[in-house]
């Protein structure tokens, strides 16, 4: 196995092995709870309410800040400088490292981020319409799973814009969503352009397994360990998947190791976020650097010819029943999505 592949697989096994998220360092010191305590007993109540909502910028009201929102914030940054003062390790607070909020931003570099990964697709896909015709035989798997992407990076610039129960399920099961959407990608393009019907199957299979996904977190627990290792498991399968092909095909198609590059990236990049470093500057941390990264990805996944109407790729009609499948999967996710 290449160097960066055991990488990936490093990283898959840390995720499949983290447990879930609880209360952080900095959120457990007494001197935290009771700042916050405090500041909520004497700014959130009465009069001194009343002034803090009459004063609050309009952008703030609307993202949701509140009172105690603004008291944890605040209390935060004391608990920090008592760290810094006695020469410990900056900690975290509420499974999150301390960022210095912009405007109604919570964590800014991550939100501009994902904004930047979601015009980069939203470019790209606009590109691909543009200059591939619709009788392509993957022009609209391309295009859904284009939506479904951008679908994951709105949530997860709201996400990082304003962290709330909502916000964050929304975040969750949209990157769950492609994820499992990139397996049935995978799997149209290896297989089901000469088998649509195992497309199909592979397609009901993949709408159960994200209900049943969505579902356990939602009702049963809101587990991160158990998302984080489900994603990395799907991962490792969609990247095992895709380099198989492409290295069987290698003889056969000049572009391989274009897609085998893509995959890659888009996986190993992921190690980034492994680094789990205090924000520079208070903005700018792994999570940041591991999206940042990935916008220059979008561009090289559209451009090779694997996802174009290329005269050399081989590709067959990918029958009704495919498309049928693709347009019911995206109505299904977007309804369920949308009642969680």
């Amino acid at each position: 196995m290449a160097p960066g592949l055991w990488a990936v697989a490093a990283a898959a096994l840390l995720l499949l092995l983290a447990g879930p998220v609880g209360a952080s360092q900095g959120d457990k010191e007494p001197v935290y709870r009771d700042c916050v305590k405090q500041c909520s007993r004497t700014n959130c109540t009465g009069a001194r309410l009343r002034g803090f909502q009459s004063t609050q910028p309009p952008y703030m009201a609307l993202t949701g800040w509140t009172c105690r929102d603004d008291c944890r914030y605040q209390c935060m940054w004391t608990t920090v400088g008592l760290y810094q003062a006695e020469g410990y390790r900056v900690p975290q607070f509420h499974g999150k490292w301390p960022f210095a909020r912009f405007l109604c931003f919570e964590e800014p570099a991550s939100a501009l981020a994902s904004l930047l990964n979601g015009l980069a697709c939203l470019l790209m896909l606009l590109r691909y319409r543009s200059s591939v015709p619709r009788q392509s035989p993957m022009y609209h798997t391309i295009t859904a799973f284009s939506l479904v992407s951008l679908n994951a990076w709105f949530w997860s610039t709201v996400f990082h814009t304003r962290d709330t129960y909502l916000t964050e399920k929304m975040d969750y099961f949209c990157a769950s969503a492609v994820i499992l959407y990139s397996i049935y990608l995978c799997c149209v393009r290896t297989l089901g352009l000469r088998r649509p019907g195992v497309s199909s199957m592979v397609g009901v299979l993949l709408i159960l397994a994200f209900t049943s996904h969505v579902s356990y977190l939602t009702f049963v627990s809101f587990d991160y360990g158990y998302n984080m290792a489900a994603n990395a498991t799907i991962g490792m399968i969609n990247l095992l998947w895709w380099l198989g092909w492409c290295w069987q095909n290698r003889r056969t198609l000049p572009y391989w190791w274009k897609c085998g590059v893509v995959v890659v990236l888009l996986h190993g990049l992921a190690l980034l976020e492994l680094l789990d470093f205090p924000p520079l500057f208070w903005v700018l941390d792994a999570h940041a650097v591991w999206h940042l990264s990935t916008v220059p990805v979008h561009f090289l996944f559209y451009r090779y010819p694997m996802l174009s109407n290329h005269p050399n790729s081989g590709w067959k009609s990918q029958g009704r029943v495919s498309q049928d499948t693709i347009s019911r999967y995206i109505t299904y996710i977007n309804t369920y999505i949308t009642i969680m």
